[in-house]
């Protein structure tokens, strides 16, 4: 049940970040169409352009975390005995939770330090709406690990996994 809503709202994220992604391109194209065709710069798109990015970034790294689509060592990993495999992926996963915690945590005091700070050229626009987004993908990235940790924890070797080891052989 938790897995399907979490797959769900991670659905809805892989939405958000396309529609950060064409808001971005809007705004940059502009941004360059106010500067050479018209000679009069947007003050403001630079600014905006790169809280997009750094939404979309951090949008995506949530999407990415639960695609586990994030780098690793998948050649090692898949080659080891499925104890030892739980025991990596386990270590692993903690190390990965022990990151999220810290991106929550200081997001979360920087958010709210940041209080009523407002952008330099969109004064309309909080500092603390931009910072938000670290301990709300913080926050999606530990409810990932959480569950994959559970998952860990709960799941007996599959087929695959009993297979065994890999032999060292290169047409394997």
């Amino acid at each position: 049940m938790i897995s399907r809503l979490l797959g769900r709202l991670i659905a809805l994220i892989e939405w958000w970040a396309v529609c950060l992604l064409a808001g971005l391109a809007v705004v940059v194209c502009l941004g360059v169409f106010f500067r050479y065709v018209l000679n009069a710069s947007l003050v403001w798109y630079d600014e905006f352009a790169s809280y997009m990015l750094v939404w979309l970034t951090f949008f995506g790294t949530v999407v990415a975390a639960y695609h586990q689509r994030h780098i690793g060592f998948e050649l090692v990993v898949d080659k080891l005995a499925p104890r030892t495999r739980r025991v990596v992926d386990f270590v692993g996963e903690a190390a990965v939770l022990g990151f999220q915690f810290v991106l929550f945590y200081y997001g979360w005091i920087l958010t709210e330090r940041m209080g009523d700070e407002t952008a330099i050229s969109l004064p309309w626009v909080k500092v603390a709406w931009v910072t938000s987004v670290m301990p709300i993908t913080g926050g999606l990235m530990l409810l990932i690990s959480l569950t994959r940790l559970a998952g860990i924890l709960s799941r007996r070797p599959n087929a695959q996994e009993a297979r065994g080891t890999w032999s060292g052989s290169s047409s394997e």
